[in-house]
């Protein structure tokens, strides 16, 4: 039996009970967030709660709870479950009032839920490479907000899938921005590009730590959007997330990226993010 959060509460899951009214389930309205765990240790987490709160903040929703005790109740979570190798999903919703767009006057208690997988790191991917399609980005224009509504990103990342593809490379009007559950970058003559975080990405956190790896390897970082056109003249390219890590892109669109060969870059980037996990 698992056991998830629910509020400040450590529950058997078939114990849990959701309203109907719940404003996560009938209006999307909430944020989420997902932490990988290493060998039952965190790798960080004190940046996707920073980022849960910065995602709040931008929604007016107030959470209940600080981050220090928010934190303590995840690991609570992770001991609890005895998860080894995989990843902690927890999400923050408005809380329970009758269906209305507008916000509940008064406020509400906005309701914690958090639960656990186990799942191995996808090594496999991360040695041979995976595909990829490339797609209109028809998401809404705050991806800088980690919304729990992610109907465009669903149907995105089906489209990948019926594809045979691991993801889809998204663009607007022709400019790249990211995948549909992930980030995406280009190196191309010994510089690392990627779209710069405003609106139009999410600021993945493992696309962080990727630019703090490349800064340590001494590849060049330009944080600047480039095109559809521009995909094909890449050297290597490389999905990024929380469950993705470093992951190179070896296939976009049936055409081959660099010859369908792991660039040695891209190579670098895994030892090196691999050095911080082991670190823990």
């Amino acid at each position: 039996m698992s056991y998830v959060l629910y509020k400040d509460q450590i529950m058997k899951q078939d114990e849990v009970v959701i309203s109907q009214e719940d404003r996560g389930y009938q209006l999307g309205d909430g944020v989420y967030e997902v932490v990988k765990v290493y060998d039952g240790q965190f790798f960080t987490a004190k940046e996707h709660i920073d980022r849960l709160y910065a995602s709040a903040d931008k929604i007016n929703l107030v959470i209940p709870y600080t981050k220090d005790v928010l934190h303590m109740l995840l690991h609570d979570l992770v001991e609890k479950n005895e998860l080894g190798t995989g990843h902690v999903y927890f999400q923050v919703t408005r809380g329970v009032a009758s269906r209305n767009h507008i916000f509940p006057e008064p406020a509400v208690e906005a309701i914690l839920t958090a639960n656990v997988t186990e799942n191995p790191r996808p090594k496999a991917n991360f040695e041979n490479g995976v595909r990829v399609i490339v797609a209109e980005d028809i998401r809404w224009s705050r991806c800088d907000i980690k919304s729990i509504s992610l109907l465009g990103a669903v149907m995105l990342k089906q489209q990948a899938h019926a594809a045979g593809c691991y993801e889809a490379i998204l663009h607007r009007d022709g400019v790249v921005t990211e995948c549909s559950s992930s980030n995406v970058l280009a190196i191309k003559d010994g510089v690392l590009y990627t779209h710069p975080a405003n609106n139009l990405i999410l600021n993945g956190i493992t696309r962080q730590v990727i630019l703090q790896c490349a800064n340590e390897i001494g590849l060049l970082i330009k944080e600047e959007a480039f095109r559809v056109e521009d995909i094909a003249t890449m050297d290597e390219l490389i999905v990024s997330s929380t469950t993705s890590e470093v992951t190179p892109i070896v296939e976009v669109d049936g055409n081959k990226v660099n010859g369908g060969i792991v660039g040695e870059w891209t190579r670098k980037l895994q030892q090196a993010f691999n050095a911080k996990v082991e670190a823990l």
